[in-house]
């Protein structure tokens, strides 16, 4: 039986910040692409200097204790120290998807009633221009787009440092996270010091983390993973946080930073496969990773290539990794661990163990989690003490999220398998009926669509009532291309009618697709089709494409091409 899991004062992020500031003040904690080449190295004793000045500002500002104040931009040195300002100040932050549009960003804003927003880096400043009230005061990071409002480094330079040690209760909100959702409005989920500390905890037991480790922060800051990774816990154990610059640089960006713990998203896993086999097709290399001598050579050159060749922990999470793309990194040598975790318990859940070999499933709960499966519903529920406080401002659906004997309704179906790990097999909400009365779970046939290099996301759907569910796949940007010439899209429509043939064989009778509906207008958070963290918004893609299912069933084309639709 492991060990009850405790968290005291000590293993709070500001008392973990004052110990970096005594310890180790010349160590560089976070590394700052500025464009052109040039990094700024920012040291815990530079670091912590500039939280003091801004927390020293924000406490002038006269706001009750614990007011929101947001922090809305891409991954930034400066993004991680504002929400530290905050914290140090005394207040509760509200962190905000730099790809959220003016109207999510106006009600996240009202409804958390923010005193003021911090603005990072942005690819669409016209969002703040038109969601943010005129009242509400901006302060504008480095690298920010051309705002009006009051300039990071003025505050910096003309604010004497906040003096002593401002600590935080254990029970005091720490941060508001608002849900990117893929229905309805964004949720605020309130979480204490308590329950962030908690999850570090728990978490780390199973994937240690220590102070030689380097990272690199691209997945959105606002979302709970990359947080409770890039902040809480390099707060608690030190390291290196790089950052990446741009897509366009991303893999330099990378090999820069040579990280030894990298999370990323399945979406990207696949990507980098897909890169690596567009050099070195897929027969071609598994026959070269089958030499004694050459195999090995050939896997550190890949690895070195994605700049992952340091890399000793690899995560995955946010969405169902394919089994397959398991496979073949574990064939590289690159060990890629799964974990499983919502929100609204700071992502402390389940993680599959370093060096264990199987797929299909997250592995077994994290130390002080529980978890069971509704009978009735197959729901995973869970309870532990990162669990959230509950939704903003939000009573009734706080009470919806708990069942009543306390357990957190996940909204995940899932199961346990003879050795108690658990296997998602989708979102309760996602399963559907046919016309002919049949039930299908999406999940499973998107994971087997996925697995075609040219697929770079799909959605299986029976709106409408149909007799068969039909897919829509999106298409990478390098077959989009191809396919703008009549005869690359007559090859990849045949390919795509084999891969559905393929797929198809492998399904029960009720869930075999009747269509594949290949899209080429790209799914992005920005045009609403997916959430920040790539999840499909399944209802706002049935809405877009609706009017296409009735034609392809009836005149029953197996491959319907849709090109230049926009979101409903």
């Amino acid at each position: 039986m492991s060990t009850p899991i405790t968290v005291s004062p000590h293993d709070l992020p500001l008392q973990c910040l004052y110990r970096w500031e005594a310890s180790s003040p010349n160590a560089v904690y976070l590394t700052q692409p500025m464009g052109g080449g040039m990094v700024q190295e920012i040291t815990w004793a530079q670091a912590i200097d500039q939280i003091r000045r801004v927390a020293a500002w924000l406490k002038a500002q006269g706001w009750p204790a614990g007011s929101r104040v947001g922090v809305m931009g891409k991954n930034s040195a400066h993004w991680l120290l504002a929400d530290l300002a905050i914290l140090m100040a005394g207040h509760v932050s509200v962190p905000i998807y730099p790809t959220f549009n003016a109207e999510a960003l106006g009600y996240i804003l009202a409804h958390s009633d923010t005193k003021a927003l911090f603005v990072g880096k942005l690819d669409t400043p016209q969002n703040i221009r038109e969601g943010v009230p005129a009242h509400l005061p901006l302060i504008i990071l480095p690298l920010a787009p051309a705002l009006e409002g009051l300039d990071w480094d003025r505050i910096v330079a003309h604010t004497p440092p906040l003096a002593g040690e401002h600590l935080v209760s254990m029970d005091a909100v720490q941060t508001i996270i608002y849900t990117s959702g893929t229905t309805g409005k964004p949720k605020g989920v309130v979480h204490t010091g308590e329950s962030m500390a908690w999850a570090v905890s728990s978490g780390t037991r199973r994937l240690a983390m220590g102070p030689t480790d380097r990272y690199i922060s691209y997945l959105p800051l606002a979302h709970v993973a990359e947080r409770m990774v890039i902040e809480q816990a390099v707060l608690r154990y030190g390291g290196h946080v790089f950052f990446a610059e741009s897509l366009d640089t991303f893999q330099k960006d990378l090999q820069r930073a040579r990280p030894t713990i990298f999370f990323s998203v399945p979406r990207l896993w696949v990507k980098f496969q897909h890169g690596v086999h567009s050099k070195l097709p897929a027969p071609r290399l598994q026959f070269l990773m089958r030499l004694p001598w050459l195999g090995g050579v050939v896997r550190r050159k890949i690895l070195q290539g994605l700049g992952l060749d340091a890399c000793r922990l690899a995560l995955g999470g946010a969405a169902p990794m394919p089994a397959d793309v398991l496979r073949w990194y574990r064939q590289l040598g690159l060990d890629l661990v799964e974990v499983y975790g919502m929100t609204e318990n700071c992502g402390a859940s389940h993680a599959t163990l370093p060096g264990n070999q199987e797929v299909g499933t997250v592995g077994q709960p994290y130390d002080g989690v529980e978890c069971r499966i509704d009978p009735e519903t197959g729901e995973i529920q869970m309870r532990c003490k990162a669990v959230m406080q509950g939704y903003y401002l939000e009573p009734e659906m706080t009470a919806q999220a708990f069942t009543a004997d306390g357990w957190l309704r996940t909204g995940d179906k899932g199961m346990l398998d003879g050795k108690g790990s658990l296997c998602i097999t989708g979102r309760v909400k996602d399963i559907f009926k046919t016309s002919k009365g049949k039930y299908v779970a999406p999940a499973r046939l998107e994971d087997l669509l996925g697995r075609h290099t040219d697929i770079e996301a799909c959605a299986v759907t029976g709106s409408g009532n149909l007799p068969q569910p039909l897919a829509l796949v999106m298409l990478s940007p390098d077959a989009v291309q191809r396919s703008e010439e009549a005869e690359g899209q007559a090859a990849l429509g045949a390919e795509l009618e084999a891969h559905l043939l393929a797929v198809n064989a492998l399904l029960e009778p009720h869930e075999k697709l009747a269509a594949l509906l290949v899209v080429t207008t790209p799914w992005t958070p920005e045009n609403g089709f997916v959430t920040p963290t790539m999840k499909i918004k399944r209802n706002r893609i049935e809405e877009a494409y609706g009017a296409y299912f009735a034609t392809a069933v009836a005149q029953k084309q197996t491959v319907v091409w849709v090109r230049d639709v926009a979101p409903a």
